[in-house]
């Protein structure tokens, strides 16, 4: 009896070794991360890094722009990888040629032509960064100022800013909120809230740059993408809306039936889009019953590791982003140089040019109004693909 107990005691050791090697093998894509190299101060204000965990996911963030700094998701073996890019300290984050890592966006994301608009008979002009155009709510915008942390707890957290009348040449002191939650079920809830003291416009989204293999994982032209959208909105030379939304019907812009997203770049000498974008950098409208109503608006699935992952919102508009402009110049957290193409974002907003568009809907938020939104980005671990 007491040889059969030691066995049984023998096994259980042994089976529990094995765990813990598995489970530290599976903790080291993150633990690299050191809270001290996030606690700086910027402008009077201090950053700090937190840690985010729920069902199978978790999440590193930061209140320097709000940004994700990590999300470590599995592959169909139960293996961790970091789907997100980004670095491994806010001195890196402050010095990187690619700025908006992870950050929310605000107070316009997207490009506004020339910087300028007219709202209530004024004209407003605002600092450009974009060649002629004001990119992303300009050099200050949401992504480079220290939100205050509300609330934060094992699964949530609430970021708070207000910008105030005159930032970045916008109108109107802007109360902001943006919470993160992770879910039971894999899913990373964005929900924000904003309020004015003044009319102003406003476009929220989060910039985070993906690869479902994770940073070292090589080209995301081999993912495949499908985007819940029959028209796109189409742009200039310089990515500002034309003012037409074409039918994707026959288009390199046609993601209705999931499509590997390298497919139709080697057309990009030829059409017109691609050339402007550089690639792809295009919106669509979301197919929808109803404009502001929780609706599916696409995925992007890896083959090799089985990940996918689905987006959901409230918002009208999705943006792909093909990571057209990364020249491998900055290196991220796992010491890779972040390279073309080899990341992407996946973007829930309004409609870009909408300032400057009278037929695109509005963005314009007034005191009595209150701008709140949620999008969903849901991961799941798939065999096979099945349209």
């Amino acid at each position: 009896m007491k040889l059969i107990q030691i066995t049984i005691l023998l096994i259980g050791c042994i089976a529990l070794l094995g765990n813990c090697t598995k489970t530290h093998q599976k903790s080291a894509p993150y633990s690299m991360l050191n809270p001290k190299d996030f606690q700086v101060s910027i402008n009077g204000k201090a950053t700090n890094l937190y840690q985010l965990k729920n069902g199978d996911i978790t999440m590193f963030v930061t209140n320097f722009g709000a940004r994700v700094v990590s999300l470590l998701v599995p592959d169909r073996k139960g293996e961790y990888e970091d789907i997100v890019l980004g670095f491994s300290s806010i001195d890196d984050y402050l010095s990187a040629n690619e700025v908006y890592h992870g950050a929310i966006i605000g107070r316009v994301a997207n490009r506004i032509d020339k910087g300028k608009f007219t709202l209530d008979s004024i004209e407003y002009t605002l600092p450009v960064n974009n060649k002629t155009n004001q990119l992303h709510g300009g050099a200050g915008g949401f992504h480079n100022v220290v939100w205050d942390v509300r609330s934060v707890n094992d699964t949530s957290i609430v970021f708070k800013y207000t910008s105030i009348d005159g930032e970045m040449g916008y109108p109107g002191n802007l109360n902001v909120e943006v919470m993160y939650q992770l879910s039971l079920q894999n899913e990373w809830i964005i929900s924000y809230k904003a309020n004015t003291d003044k009319r102003t416009p406003v476009m929220l989204t989060s910039h985070a740059f993906f690869n479902l293999r994770g940073e070292k994982g090589g080209t995301i032209n081999d993912h495949v993408l499908m985007i819940n959208a029959d028209r796109y909105i189409e742009v200039n030379e310089t990515l500002i809306p034309t003012g037409r939304i074409p039918s994707v019907e026959g288009t390199v812009l046609d993601f209705r039936t999931p499509k590997i997203i390298g497919t139709d770049l080697p057309k990009q000498s030829e059409d017109v889009q691609l050339t402007n974008g550089g690639g792809y950098d295009h919106n669509w409208p979301i197919n929808k019953q109803m404009p502001e109503e929780m609706g599916f608006a696409g995925y992007v699935y890896e083959p090799e590791s089985g990940r996918k992952m689905e987006l959901f919102t409230e918002e009208s508009v999705l943006l792909f982003y093909g990571g057209n402009f990364m020249d491998g110049s900055d290196v991220g957290k796992y010491g890779n140089s972040l390279k073309y193409r080899e990341s992407f974002c996946l973007e829930a907003q309004g409609y870009p040019g909408a300032l400057n568009q009278p037929g695109f809907p509005s963005i314009i938020l007034g005191p009595e109004d209150t701008y709140q939104t949620r999008t969903i980005y849901e991961f799941s671990v798939v065999d096979r693909l099945v349209p």
